[in-house]
């Protein structure tokens, strides 16, 4: 039950689950701004958090470059450690983003049954357009309102995919070691399906 809860899934758990972890709350708190709802409700109403297929990280703050992307678009760090993926995480999650397509072989290795609630995050961005925001149920800043409408709303994705797999375009470089116009462009990208999403959480 409430809160709508996304998990964020990639390699290490540094560089670009946390940036979507961290992205997706500013997003949705950017459109409680818009509704004149105090945007630290968004933890009320969404529970956006990460891990990575590897523990190499675990305990570690957000790369530098990764966490320097998150502040510049106004969103923030503070308190983010790295871990790795656990089965009790997918299970709690209403929906699962991973950055590549092989990551999302390997949450459905751990969890077959959560394949309905689990897409390559530039699949689900590709996705969203398709769903009629109209047939989900009604909005309002409420955690049942927007658990209802997010469950619904990964149903209607789901639905959307129609059995097809990921393309590779839909998968996220990855920018460890890399300069910052990589993690800028990156981000760039995640910000592309998290904003539809938040949008569609609360239109």
């Amino acid at each position: 039950m409430p809160p709508f809860t996304v998990l964020h899934v990639c390699m290490g758990n540094i560089c670009r689950s946390p940036m979507a972890e961290r992205l997706l709350v500013l997003a949705l708190r950017e459109r409680l701004g818009r509704l004149d709802v105090d945007p630290v409700r968004a933890d009320e109403l969404l529970h956006s958090h990460s891990a990575g297929t590897g523990g190499w990280h675990a305990g570690e703050e957000m790369n530098p470059p990764a966490a320097r992307q998150v502040l510049s678009r106004g969103g923030d760090v503070d308190g983010f450690a790295a871990r790795k993926l656990r089965s009790d995480h997918i299970d709690a999650a209403d929906l699962v983003l991973t950055a590549t397509a092989d990551q999302h072989e390997y949450v459905l290795a751990l969890r077959p049954d959560a394949a309905a609630r689990t897409f390559v995050l530039g699949e689900f961005g590709r996705l969203l357009p398709a769903v009629d925001l109209a047939d989900l149920p009604p909005a309002a800043a409420t955690p049942e309102a927007v658990h209802a409408r997010g469950v619904a709303l990964v149903a209607a994705a789901h639905e959307a995919r129609a059995g097809a797999s990921a393309l590779t375009t839909d998968d996220l470089d990855d920018p460890w070691g890399r300069g910052d116009q990589c993690f800028s462009r990156v981000a760039d990208e995640i910000e592309e399906a998290v904003h539809p999403l938040a949008a569609g959480l609360l239109p």
